[in-house]
């Protein structure tokens, strides 16, 4: 029987399984809510404070308790709605509901340990979903078991991991350039003199379309006759073959009440969970508006609901022929920016799935026996 990645690494090497909180140090954060995360928030800031999900906020080092400002390279737990682990290497702390750790233990390499647990997020967003809220507890990771082969062992695979997600942010580096490109361009096709263009907020503009139904998160399917669109960063979120769910195909202007993805759609489809807001202009052209919206709304980045101030957006509002230049114009720049770099978000893709199989492969560790530790959870 052939060898797997980790065994022809550690070439017989002991494994030893511990418990996170038998050797590594537990900080609990800072006490601050999330509306004066928000109050202190600088562009510059030199220490991160974490929230839940992806919120943060860049503050100064006086602006919260010395004593709460950790200064070691850590694993975030984000313990509350979507669990996750995230590594920071740079002073921070976080609010007091996550908390992090970080190794005094020479033997263990930080970033080997936020590599494996990556690996069990899945795991804890089970055990956590059994709440009303999503939620873990500091036991939950205190008593999880961890593999810890040798010290050079440790450091070998993090190089492994590095290098991957490494070329990973260059791609997506990239990626993010040609959409600035396209952004430029299409601001400066929607800029008009004064005597062409009518300012409209986006409300006086549209009228909202109520779907018949919405289909909830859990039970989108992977194929389907009926698209389900939701506000997620994907266009397609999954499919459904509930009939009664479909939207009748027409032009829409589709806008994310939490997340602000704004999307354009031409043909009939169902709703997905929550907070989704489905625009029909009244008179002006869909795609012109999608435009439009696209380049002056000012996106807020924090998950609450915009709506109320997104559809106060002003909006340019000139004569159908020049809406349709316009589209005409994006949508030929739209297709050759997608044409070039439609190769970037699949080498990207590719990238991450060979990142996720070397890493579950190199951290793929032989099962600890009742001997090596007691109560190690099931199914991990």
């Amino acid at each position: 029987m052939s060898q797997s990645i980790i065994e022809k690494l550690l070439k017989g090497a002991e494994v030893k399984w511990i418990r996170l909180g038998e050797r590594l140090k537990r900080t609990t954060g800072t006490s601050i809510t999330a509306g004066k995360m928000k109050e202190l928030h600088k562009s510059y800031g030199p220490l991160k404070i974490f929230g839940g999900g992806k919120t943060y906020a860049l503050v100064n080092f006086n602006d919260i308790p010395e004593k709460d400002i950790n200064i070691y390279p850590s694993i975030i737990v984000k313990s509350r709605g979507f669990i996750e682990f995230d590594y920071y290497n740079k002073p921070f702390s976080h609010k007091n509901e996550l908390w992090s750790y970080h190794s005094e233990d020479k033997g263990i390499c930080i970033k080997y340990i936020y590599y494996y647990m990556k690996t069990k997020e899945t795991y804890f967003q089970h055990l956590g979903n059994k709440m009303q809220m999503p939620q873990i507890s500091i036991q939950d990771t205190d008593k999880f078991p961890v593999p810890i082969p040798p010290l050079s062992i440790q450091k070998e695979i993090v190089r492994i991991l590095d290098a991957f997600t490494a070329h990973t942010a260059e791609l997506t580096s990239e990626l993010n350039q040609r959409k600035k490109q396209y952004n430029y361009y299409r601001d400066k096709l929607l800029t008009f003199s004064d005597d062409e263009v009518e300012w409209k907020t986006v409300e006086e503009i549209i009228t909202t379309v109520t779907p018949p139904l919405k289909i909830p998160r859990g039970k989108y399917k992977l194929s389907g006759n009926i698209p389900i669109v939701d506000q997620g960063e994907n266009f397609i979120a999954g499919y459904t073959d509930n009939a009664d769910a479909a939207i009748p195909e027409d032009e829409y202007v589709i806008f994310g009440d939490h997340t602000e993805y704004i999307k354009y759609v031409d043909f009939s489809f169902a709703q997905g969970a929550d907070g989704l807001k489905i625009l029909r202009p009244k008179r002006d052209l869909a795609k012109y508006v999608y435009f439009a919206f696209l380049n002056f709304y000012n996106k807020k980045g924090n998950y609450k609901r915009h709506w109320s101030d997104a559809k106060k957006t002003l909006l340019p509002i000139v004569n159908i022929k020049t809406q349709k230049r316009v589209v005409s114009i994006l949508d030929r720049f739209d297709n050759l920016t997608n044409y070039i770099s439609e190769g970037l978000p699949k080498e990207i893709e590719l990238r991450n799935k060979q990142y996720e199989y070397y890493r579950d492969q190199l951290l793929n560790f032989p099962k600890p026996g009742n001997d090596a530790i007691k109560q190690s959870p099931t199914n991990l």
